[in-house]
């Protein structure tokens, strides 16, 4: 049997994510990284955007949020405000968020409601890009 890592993908509302796998790709403050089994530790900050997990050959693809990663060997533990599997994703729920939070950027908000309307506007983008790449 091929080495594997164990993959925990955790938002606040639940564990999105948790099996063992080949590889793992996601972006990574610096860039984009490929983690393989027996990898040097590494914590970095997550950016929004893609993971792709490889299981028995096949890419399991997920829209993620802005987080945290932490690297071992054995274990590749992210912890994000948003993990949603691309086969999972509404794209016309996604688009109606965008837009929406499009709209609401064009008015006179408090810091506050502009940090948590932007939150909302990458994670519906990221939605949308990640569906698009990987429509079937």
């Amino acid at each position: 049997m091929a080495y594997q890592l164990k993959l925990e993908i955790v938002t606040p509302e639940a564990k999105v994510f948790a099996d063992d796998v080949e590889m793992v790709t996601l972006t990574g403050i610096d860039g984009e990284m490929g983690i393989y089994p027996e990898h040097m530790p590494v914590m970095t900050q997550l950016v929004a955007g893609e993971i792709c997990a490889r299981k028995n050959g096949e890419n399991i693809y997920l829209a993620v949020g802005d987080g945290f990663v932490q690297i071992t060997g054995k274990r590749v533990a992210v912890l994000t405000d948003m993990a949603i599997k691309a086969s999972d994703i509404d794209e016309a729920a996604a688009e109606a968020a965008q837009k929406k939070a499009e709209a609401r950027l064009t008015q006179k908000l408090s810091d506050e409601e502009t940090a948590t309307v932007q939150a909302a506007l990458v994670h519906a983008t990221t939605q949308i890009k990640v569906k698009q790449r990987h429509k079937h």
